[in-house]
């Protein structure tokens, strides 16, 4: 007699949900992915509205923390656009105006010492260097300006822009009531208990993944800075600007920032690229095996080779955005995967 296993055709259905789920998913990805960056900028925020609760006593807290947190966000982005903001727009707009004659300068690959057996080279290396740089900018600049154009003139844009803070206040605001809800809707308090382990875990997680990627950002831009300026390194606070957002993207971005620095600075003139190189090796080794080991938790440690994977399939997945949230996605998915490992099977 034929028949249909039923613990088979569960778990042919289980299968089905999932790959329907992760289909819209990226259906809507580019929703899912404004309200994934509400959601980062409300775990950035909340240590701040912690501390204004914890400073006032208690006298605001909720709603007014919230509003005093908002504002004085808002006053620092405006001092910040008008102090830093505008010298890195000069020195952007310099180097735009620029970087034609630039690159036709080789006088900065005389200074940079080759060994004996590629000293003969050094002209033809500075023809090749220029070439290849002046080729892919050629090809590039279309991309980047209508990218920018996208970018700027796109009106969900700019809806976007002012939409992710109002849902972030959302999230730090009712939050923990979203929550709730979502678990009195599981009946078995087993299962329960599992499903709010696993979400402390995640916010855990999210919580040290964010606030080390701000400060490792800022880390980046003080020492960036600093360095370049002493160094006389033209664009100093451009440079260590695009080093710092740079420092979103895990492996690929710090590498992206070092190479760009090191043609832009190089081809403005700047004659200690050695020591910057040398700087960037230092300092590198000093974030990765110091600094971020210290910030990270334990549940973001990843495989050095899942996380370059990550950040590739991210890229093709969803651009910049796919490469940013690539290691939280899959620090999550291990944080579920131990989590539910850790669950007794109990057999009938």
């Amino acid at each position: 007699m034929l028949g249909t296993d039923p613990k088979a055709a569960r778990v042919t259905w289980t299968v089905i949900l999932v790959l329907l789920l992760v289909g819209l998913t990226y259906l809507i990805r580019e929703t899912v992915i404004v309200f994934a960056v509400a959601l980062f900028l409300a775990y950035m925020l909340a240590p701040l509205v912690a501390f204004v609760v914890k400073f006032t006593r208690g006298r605001l807290a909720g709603t007014p923390a919230l509003v005093v947190v908002y504002l004085v966000l808002v006053c620092v982005l405006v001092a910040l656009s008008v102090t830093i903001g505008s010298r890195i727009a000069a020195e952007a707009s310099s180097l735009g105006e620029r970087m034609p004659s630039l690159v036709r300068n080789d006088t900065w690959v005389a200074g940079i010492p080759l060994p004996a057996w590629l000293a003969p080279e050094r002209a033809a290396i500075a023809s090749w260097l220029q070439n290849a740089i002046g080729d892919g900018g050629a090809n590039l600049m279309p991309y980047l300006r209508s990218a920018g154009m996208q970018l700027f003139s796109g009106a969900r844009y700019v809806l976007y822009i002012v939409l992710i803070p109002i849902l972030s206040f959302f999230f730090l605001k009712d939050g923990a009531a979203i929550i709730i809800s979502l678990l009195a809707a599981i009946g078995d308090p087993q299962k329960r208990k599992v499903a709010r382990d696993i979400l402390d875990d995640i916010s855990l997680l999210l919580g040290h993944y964010i606030r080390a990627l701000v400060i490792l950002s800022l880390c980046t831009f003080a020492s960036y800075s600093l360095f370049l300026s002493i160094t006389g390194a033209p664009y100093a606070i451009l440079l260590a600007g695009l080093a710092a957002i740079c420092e979103i993207i895990p492996v690929i971005g710090p590498l992206c920032a070092g190479v760009l620095t090191v043609f832009v600075a190089g081809f403005s003139g700047y004659t200690h690229v050695l020591w910057f190189v040398m700087f960037w090796v230092l300092s590198r080794l000093f974030q990765d095996y110091v600094v971020s080991p210290l910030l990270m938790g334990a549940g973001v440690k990843l495989n050095p080779l899942l996380v370059l994977f990550g950040v590739l399939a991210g890229e093709q997945i969803g651009g910049v955005a796919g490469m940013f949230f690539s290691v939280p996605v899959i620090a999550t998915l291990r944080v579920v995967y131990v989590r539910l490992a850790r669950v007794p099977i109990h057999r009938r």
